[in-house]
């Protein structure tokens, strides 16, 4: 994480900038990342009304359910690009990725419950990523395209099936409230798995190709149109009053799956808000082709220590609602401090300058370190190490 010993300011500067910037790092998906921060902070620090899509005036909440489902797509492309990208590794070293997933895994659920034991009141994401990754580990071994179909079919089939998960009476017991927390049942697994494995897919496909990256693009939009399409002929567009953050496990009824409502994990919202974070992401890649590379620099800084990003906004919610509420549950109360723009703000400044003066995130690579130190390179001695970048 620390500059080497030896180097100068100048030429640590230059690292951590070659780093930042230069191959073997995808631009495009370290923007796409950094968008999905700010989504996601929006939607939780900022209130906002339903969004109504003849209505402008509404389109911020396109953050809503949306930029989780575009973290947990990029999620599947982060483990496709760990795990060689368009050309995965021999055996020997394919298994070290999956034990080195498995354990990321592993510390990715303790640090989420960790951050839900401060009693801010976000469905915290880090458990369901945990679980998200142990599901995805055995699908590394397909191809893009036996990936993109299982994607497909679980977008189709799950949605419906999750009615019933959700209707289940355990969820309402103290029991189940817990084992909800711990699973991140918020961002369902039986439908949440789709996303990532589109990613995953993305990443086998070869997502520095600029084909791959059109193509992207071109279908996400057409997801996203098809879904929300079908949301609004379905007589199902007019959102019912909903408190932020507010759970879907009261929708117990098949109707609740023909839906596009966030958060929902409806057959639509999967379609829709599926397609909707394929597009981001091409287009970030597209965009980082350009120079507009360079403008989106602290956006890109930040999207490279999501981890980091993502805790340091949940640690400093709790302390500074501890100081001015006294508590750290009051949502609208914090709200109305109007804490967006100095966390936000702070959060992109913050990562811009670790990631320029010091390099890779705390946390990720804390994160990449228990992984190494917990499961040895089992590849043969001489071969190219391309896990973990």
């Amino acid at each position: 994480m620390a500059a080497p010993a030896g180097l100068t300011g100048r030429t640590a500067l230059r690292s951590r900038w070659e780093r930042l910037n230069d191959a073997p790092r995808v631009t495009g998906i370290d923007l796409a990342r950094g968008l999905a921060i700010v989504g996601m902070l929006t939607a939780h620090l900022v209130t906002f009304p339903d969004l109504v899509w003849n209505d402008p005036s509404t389109y911020l909440a396109v953050v809503d359910g949306r930029s989780s489902i575009l973290f947990a797509t990029l999620a599947g492309v982060s483990m496709g690009l760990v795990t060689g990208g368009d050309r995965p590794p021999a055996i020997p070293a394919m298994m070290t990725a999956w034990w080195r997933l498995a354990v990321r895994a592993g510390v990715l659920w303790v640090l989420g419950i960790l951050l839900i034991a401060t009693g801010v009141p976000v469905f915290v994401i880090l458990p369901a990523y945990a679980v998200l990754f142990l599901l995805a580990i055995p699908f590394t071994a397909l191809s893009a395209r036996t990936l993109f179909v299982v994607a497909g079919v679980i977008a189709l089939v799950m949605p419906w099936v999750q009615v019933w998960l959700d209707a289940l009476p355990v969820w309402s017991t103290p029991v189940g409230e817990e084992v909800s927390l711990a699973l991140g049942w918020h961002y369902p697994f039986p439908v949440w798995i789709a996303f990532v494995l589109a990613g995953l897919g993305l990443a086998r496909a070869g997502i520095r190709d600029i084909r791959v990256q059109v193509a992207a693009v071109a279908a996400g939009v057409g997801l996203a149109a098809l879904g929300y399409g079908l949301h609004i002929v379905s007589g199902t567009a007019p959102s019912p009053a909903q408190p932020p953050l507010e759970s879907s496990l009261d929708q117990p009824s098949l109707a609740s799956a023909w839906t596009a409502l966030p958060h929902s994990s409806g057959v639509l919202e999967a379609v829709g808000s599926g397609g909707f974070a394929l597009a981001v992401v091409g287009a970030c890649l597209l965009v980082c082709r350009t120079a507009l590379v360079w403008l989106a620099l602290p956006l890109r800084a930040t999207g490279a220590m999501p981890l980091t990003a993502y805790t340091a906004q949940i640690l400093v919610w709790a302390v500074w609602a501890a100081v001015a509420l006294g508590e750290t549950r009051a949502l609208l109360e914090f709200r109305a401090l109007s804490p967006f723009l100095p966390i936000t703000l702070g959060v992109i400044v913050g990562c811009t300058a670790w990631a320029l003066l010091v390099g890779r995130g705390p946390l990720e690579w804390a994160t990449d370190r228990i992984a190494r130190l917990v499961v040895r390179d089992r590849a043969h001695h001489g071969a190219p190490d391309r896990l973990g970048r």
